[in-house]
């Protein structure tokens, strides 16, 4: 059964600079009253007010708080796409076992400029997301694995689709498992630190057939 919100969908998608800027603002205000009231005293007045936009403006947006949660959930997602592609694919004179620590990093949530995510956000994402939203935001992660192979032409090997889905399996779900039970922040480290480690490992040459 589909339990998903009819008003959990953002409307619209900021073009113009001024909308962007709007549209940050709110994402900006959002966090600051989730980490001081949390969810359920959380409502789009509320941010509204804290942005210093009208309520109306929100709601060309965000018609609800659900919506609101939604986008930003979307924008989180972007932002760790970009920060792939700027860290791990764009630098010209980078060797591959750095292009795959910064990829991995990134997805392992321990880069401390991308956009803060709270545990309790997995809890909504049966009401805002639905399967297909969920598989898109899985291929363009992987995706971005892709990406970052393709410009690592000192790799000693290139790897299979299947493996890098596999390190991809492992990567991503292991950050929304670690969320899941509230990992600390000092096992999580740890945790990435030995992701980054398989990761180079599987990559630096063939597995020997047993």
């Amino acid at each position: 059964m589909n339990t998903r919100l009819p008003s959990a969908k953002p409307l619209k998608r900021p073009t113009q600079q001024r909308a962007k800027v709007t549209v940050q603002a709110i994402f900006d205000s959002y966090v600051r009253i989730w980490q001081r009231d949390g969810w359920s005293r959380l409502t789009t007045r509320a941010v509204a007010l804290e942005a210093g936009v009208a309520i109306g403006t929100l709601y060309d947006y965000f018609p609800s708080k659900h919506a609101l949660h939604s986008g930003y959930v979307r924008y989180c997602v972007e932002q760790l796409l970009e920060t792939i592609d700027a860290q791990a694919v764009a630098p010209t004179a980078l060797a591959w076992p750095e292009r795959i620590r910064r990829l991995v990093r990134a997805l392992a949530g321990v880069e401390p400029q991308l956009p803060w995510f709270h545990p309790d956000m997995l809890e909504l994402e049966t009401l805002v997301a639905e399967p297909k939203h969920q598989r898109r935001v899985y291929e363009d992660l992987l995706g971005a694995w892709q990406r970052v192979i393709d410009v690592a032409t000192d790799l000693p090997a290139r790897p299979s689709p299947a493996t890098l889905e596999a390190l991809h399996l492992s990567v991503w779900g292991g950050r929304r498992y670690a969320m899941l039970v509230q990992l600390e922040a000092d096992r999580t480290q740890a945790w990435a630190s030995c992701m980054e480690q398989l990761c180079l490992d599987r990559l630096a040459g063939p597995v020997a057939p047993v």
